[in-house]
């Protein structure tokens, strides 16, 4: 395996992602639902640090580990709603960049307001750009000693 850079290191180049990952605003988007589609993204790019961390925060904020646990199988669980598996739906057509996507859309057009439609495609493209460069450059998670876990 071949070492890669910290990107980290370059904080001049990562700060506006920061920032702009503060500045998305989750106009009418429950705080399960923009948790739900940032570990639902990054369970599909793979990437090991978002789902450490979002599921962490999801945690911290009341998300149940069986939601958690069933994320990758929503389609199959009767543990999320309507609203939740629209954006779920939205969420896997615009990481796989899905052009056919019209099925999803027609779900999320009809859960979401126009607002809320471009909230949650920003939210969606703001994680998959952060799971693109913690994979790309390998960057690692957490031991496991270090992963809280709520009772």
């Amino acid at each position: 395996m071949t070492k890669r850079i910290n990107p980290y290191a370059r904080m001049d180049l990562i700060q506006p992602l920061i920032d702009y990952s503060h500045a998305v605003p989750h106009v009418g988007l429950e705080t399960a639902l923009v948790h739900l589609v940032k570990i639902r993204a990054s369970q599909i790019n793979g990437c090991a640090v978002c789902l450490v961390m979002h599921s962490q925060e999801a945690r911290q904020d009341g998300e149940t580990e069986m939601r958690i646990y069933l994320l990758d199988a929503w389609r199959e669980a009767p543990h999320f709603t309507a609203r939740e598996r629209a954006a779920l739906a939205w969420t896997e057509a615009l990481t796989r960049l899905d052009h056919t996507a019209d099925a999803a859309y027609e779900l999320v057009a009809a859960a979401f307001n126009e607002a809320e439609q471009v909230a949650l495609t920003l939210l969606i493209g703001n994680i998959n750009t952060w799971n693109r460069i913690n994979a790309g450059f390998q960057v690692s998670p957490p031991r496991s000693s270090a992963i809280k876990v709520a009772a």
